[in-house]
Order: C-alpha cells, then structure tokens, then sequence
C-alpha cells in the first residue's frame, strides 16, 4: 500500500482546512487508517483513526469535536477535515496505515505504512 497525503496549507486560528490521503496497492475499506501530526521536537501524536471495515473512529481528546476523519470507498481515500483550527494544531500531518485493527491504534509504531506528511500551519 502507498499513501499519499494533501491539503496542508496556511489558514488563520478558527478557519478549516481538508487533508486527503489517496491509497493505492490496497482497499481504504480494509484498512485501519489513522492520522498523526509531528512538530519539532516532539514525539509523532495520534489524531485520529478509522477502524477497518467500519465507521467507528477515535479522536486525542484536544482535537474531539472539531476534526473528522472520514473515508470515501470509491475513491480510495480516507481525510481529515480539520475546523476552528488553533495554533497548537500546527504540524506536519501524517497518513497511516495497517492491514488488521490493534487495540493501540493510538500508537505510531502500530502502523507499517505512511504517507509523506503535508505541512498544516495555524497563524494567531
């Protein structure tokens, strides 16, 4: 399975902003697929995750209510929408990846497979 993340941008504290991840090599549907962000010298952190062969998602606690993970079969793609964006949600942003479920979803090392990273950047 190859990834491929998108949508990164600038946006102001309270605006929106739309990640895609593009799949390929492998269904979306059978995939637990998850997001992740990295700021500078700090450990990569869950965002959220979509279990495989369901619609039942987890959020980290600071981002509940305001982001969305989604995925869209025909298209092969799993997204973040991300609203009233802050600045602490600045980061590269990360898709990833694993064939089965694990109950550490959560944890980066869980997953094999990983896009890019596209650069999300939150201005005050």
């Amino acid at each position: 399975v190859q990834l491929q993340a998108s949508g990164g941008g600038l946006v102001q504290a309270g605006g929106s902003l739309r990640l895609s991840c593009a799949a390929s090599g492998g269904s979306v549907r059978s995939l637990t697929m998850a997001w992740f962000r990295r700021t500078p010298g700090k450990e990569r952190e869950f965002v959220a995750a979509l279990r495989s062969g369901t619609s039942t998602t987890y959020y980290r606690d600071s981002v509940k209510g305001r982001f969305t993970i989604s995925r869209d079969n025909a298209k092969n793609a799993v997204y973040l929408q991300m609203n009233s964006l802050k600045p602490e949600d600045t980061a590269i942003y990360y898709c990833a990846a694993r064939l089965y479920w694990s109950v550490a979803y959560y944890s980066h090392d869980q997953y094999s497979k990983w896009g890019q990273g596209t650069l999300v950047t939150v201005s005050s």
